[in-house]
């Protein structure tokens, strides 16, 4: 999603203009997602309801789409049976995996200057790259617009220093680099998904299943125009506990929208980026329409950001 060390945030990004009448839905827009934002639950599955693993049956199947040109070619590949995690890792899960091991995240140490010696000092410091909703936007060449890096965000406090996770332990956790998730799953004895794993199990385990084309009912995903109109249709404007939408065929919860999940694969060779698959509650129509299976999209290795986030998989024998 971030490549080229986008902490400086700048990409080119075709897409419409947003006239008067966007900006004149904003107000009503963003007014009822204020206002769904502070009913919005913070638990959608009971105590120990959804944990546990999921059994992805071994196949093959066409992988890869032809929405976007990083997702083809399509082609034949055949996975072996694994387990996956039910739903994305909670901060209740993290928080247990840092108590215990005294680890500290990516974006809790300063930048590695001698990785990024071009950064200016304040996006050196320890922090992560934040969404922030614009009241409205010039055109969407530029996302720094609605995309900050804020000194102090991570995954205690993933929109800055002024916010907290407290209350929060069944958010999936965020602000998480590769290095991050990559321990969180060695301390479980488990894996990152391949990329083919994490296809895969998002499909349902269905080789007949036709690509994705529309936007998927359940699952939290962008409402209204992207990044100033919100209308929060599903019941959220921002990250979703895990489990409050219905799971796919399998059981697994969450895996399209909400966050986009890590894999284990690099981005078509690069030492720098890693797949990341699924998209997230910024996915809409008009912008991003990356909640599907066979989307995917780069991400830089060493980058946490608040739209992000991980399921693990271990390989075993089936039921």
């Amino acid at each position: 999603m971030f490549t080229g060390r986008t902490r400086t945030i700048a990409l080119s990004i075709a897409a419409a203009l947003l006239g008067a009448a966007a900006v004149a839905i904003w107000f009503q827009g963003g007014s009822n997602a204020a206002r769904m934002a502070a009913a919005e639950p913070s638990r959608c599955l009971a105590n120990g309801d959804g944990r546990g693993d999921i059994w992805v049956p071994p196949g093959t199947f066409t992988m890869g789409d032809t929405v976007y040109p990083e997702e083809g070619p399509p082609r034949t590949v055949s996975v072996e049976g694994f387990w996956m995690d039910r739903t994305e890792v909670t901060n209740r899960d993290f928080a247990a995996f840092v108590a215990a091991t005294g680890y500290v995240t990516v974006a809790e140490r300063p930048v590695d200057a001698t990785l990024h010696p071009h950064l200016p000092p304040e996006m050196r410091l320890p922090g992560a790259v934040v969404f922030v909703m614009p009241n409205d936007v010039d055109g969407m060449g530029d996302i720094s617009q609605w995309w900050q890096y804020v000194p102090g965000a991570n995954w205690r406090h993933p929109g800055g220093p002024n916010t907290s996770v407290e209350g929060r332990d069944d958010f999936p956790v965020t602000a998480v680099a590769l290095e991050d998730a990559r321990a969180y799953a060695q301390w479980k004895g488990r894996a990152l998904p391949t990329e083919a794993q994490w296809e895969w199990a998002a499909r349902a385990a269905d080789p007949a299943a036709p690509p994705a084309r529309e936007r998927p009912k359940e699952a939290n995903t962008w409402q209204g125009l992207f990044p100033v109109v919100n209308t929060a249709e599903d019941g959220f404007v921002g990250v979703a506990p895990v489990g409050c939408f219905e799971t796919n065929a399998l059981g697994l919860h969450d895996m399209l929208g909400n966050l986009w999940e890590w894999t284990a694969d690099p981005y078509d060779g690069r030492r720098d980026a890693n797949v990341i698959k699924g998209g997230s509650y910024l996915c809409a129509p008009n912008y991003c329409m990356r909640y599907r299976p066979a989307a995917r999209q780069p991400q830089e290795v060493d980058l946490a950001t608040t739209h992000l986030g991980f399921r693990t998989v271990r390989a075993a024998p089936g039921p």
